[in-house]
């Protein structure tokens, strides 16, 4: 999580609410290392950010840009 380059428009939250949260209007709290079944919602989540700023890691497994992983763009 590139928390730089969040934004807060909160789309992780709506998408993964069990692994973002936000706190206030614009400070996000989030679960660094969600098991294996929030993949899918992580997924969706990183897909869903307008500024990328989800980078999705899992072990053994390469970094995942969010829009190489689903193919879309934010």
């Amino acid at each position: 999580m590139d928390l730089n380059r969040c934004e807060a428009y909160a789309q992780c939250a709506f998408q993964a609410p069990d692994v973002f949260a936000m706190h206030g209007e614009e400070a996000l709290m989030y679960e660094p290392c969600p098991g294996d079944e929030r993949r899918e919602q992580v997924m969706r989540a990183a897909a869903s950010c307008p500024v990328q700023a989800i980078l999705v890691e899992w072990p053994g497994g390469p970094a995942v840009p969010e829009g190489a992983a689903t193919g879309a763009r934010g």
